[in-house]
C-alpha cells in the first residue's frame, strides 16, 4: 500500500530495512527534556518484522519524514504506536498521513477499532492523537509491589478463572478500563480481556483470585522479561500483570502479596501491575503502602467503521 496524503507532497509507503539511519537519526532524541531516550533506534529492524503489522514511513522529497505502526492484537482490534515525526517536517501533514494509512490498512484486515497510549505528560502527541481521529477512551497507572517470597494474604487467593471472568465483568475496574488489560503478546498495547486469557494464565500458574465470601479481587500474570536497569548497565528480570482488580484496601492487600510471592518465586526483581488510573485503585494501592508510578498513561480509541 502506498499513497499520498491530503496535503501535497508526503508520501506514505512500507518502512525498509535501509531507513534506519534517517528514522535513528531523529528519534536519537524525541523527548529533550524527559530522561532516557528513544527505543526505536535500539529495536528498529526487529520493530518492522513479523506479520501481522504495518510500519509505515511518510516522505518528502525523497527524506523520510515520520514514520509509525499498527499491530493487529485480534481479528478486530488494532494497535497504533511509535508515532515519530521529523522536526524538519513538522506542520506539513506527515502524522495525519501516516495514522490515515495505518487506520485504512486496519480496516483492511478487519478491524474495527485502532489504539494507541499516550503518556499524560506527553501534551503534543495527546493533541497529535486528538486530530488525527482518537477519542479519549481510558486511563490506568503502573503499581509496582516488591516481589517477596514472605508476603502475606489474610484472605485466601485462589486460581479459578471462571470466579475471576465473573468478578471482572461486574466490576468498577472493567467499567473504568472501558474493558482493557495488557495484551498477552503484544508489549506496551491493551486489548480487551477474555475469559480464555484467564485461563490461560490458570493454565500457567499465574492467576491470583482473591476470595473470601466470594471473589474480592484477581490479577493475572502475563509474562516475564529481561530489561536494563536504569541506573546501571545491568539486566532486571520484570513479571508483569495484566490488570489488577478488586473490592477494598483489605482485598487489594491480599492480591499484592500473592503477586509479590509469585514473582520472587520466578526470580524477578520487579513487578508492575496495570490498576486504574481512578481514586479509590490508587489510594489503595497507597494504603498498601506499594509503590506506584508517578504519573497515569492514557489510551485512545479510533472507530474504523466510521
Amino acid at each position: 500500500m502506498t499513497g499520498a496524503s491530503r496535503e501535497s507532497g508526503v508520501e506514505v509507503r512500507e518502512a525498509r530495512p535501509d531507513d534506519y539511519d534517517q528514522i535513528a537519526a531523529f528519534t536519537q532524541n524525541t523527548w529533550p527534556d524527559r530522561e532516557g531516550g528513544d527505543y526505536i533506534p535500539d529495536i528498529y529492524h526487529d520493530w518492522i518484522a513479523g506479520e501481522g503489522k504495518r510500519t509505515a514511513v511518510a516522505e518528502v522529497d525523497g527524506e523520510v519524514a515520520g514514520l509509525a505502526q499498527t499491530v493487529l492484537l485480534s481479528d478486530w482490534e488494532a494497535w497504533n504506536q511509535g508515532i515519530r515525526v521529523n522536526p524538519d517536517f513538522r506542520g506539513r501533514g506527515v502524522s495525519v498521513a501516516i495514522t490515515d494509512d495505518l487506520f485504512e490498512w486496519a480496516r483492511e484486515q478487519g478491524a474495527t477499532v485502532a489504539r494507541n497510549m499516550v503518556f499524560s505528560w506527553n501534551v503534543a502527541g495527546l493533541g497529535q492523537s486528538r486530530s488525527t481521529g482518537y477519542d479519549p477512551a481510558t486511563e490506568f497507572r503502573w503499581a509496582h509491589p516488591e516481589p517477596d517470597s514472605a508476603a502475606s494474604s489474610a484472605l485466601d487467593v485462589t486460581a479459578d478463572p471462571n470466579a475471576a471472568w465473573r468478578f471482572w465483568t461486574d466490576s468498577e475496574a472493567r467499567d473504568h478500563l472501558r474493558g482493557l488489560a495488557l495484551d498477552p503478546d503484544e508489549t506496551w498495547a491493551l486489548s480487551k480481556l477474555t475469559r480464555t486469557d484467564l485461563r490461560n494464565a490458570a493454565d500457567d500458574g499465574g492467576l491470583f483470585v482473591v476470595q473470601d465470601d466470594g471473589t474480592r479481587g484477581f490479577a493475572h500474570r502475563i509474562r516475564e522479561y529481561e530489561r536494563e536497569a536504569e541506573e546501571s548497565e545491568q539486566t532486571e528480570t520484570w513479571a508483569e500483570y495484566g490488570v489488577g482488580a478488586w473490592d477494598d484496601p483489605e482485598s487489594a492487600d491480599a492480591l499484592f502479596g500473592a503477586i509479590a510471592r509469585d514473582a520472587a518465586g520466578l526470580g524477578a526483581d520487579r513487578t508492575r501491575v496495570l490498576i486504574p488510573e481512578c481514586v479509590r485503585y490508587v489510594s489503595d494501592t497507597a494504603f498498601c503502602r506499594v509503590e506506584i508510578a508517578d504519573e497515569p498513561d492514557f489510551v485512545l480509541a479510533a472507530d474504523l467503521t466510521r
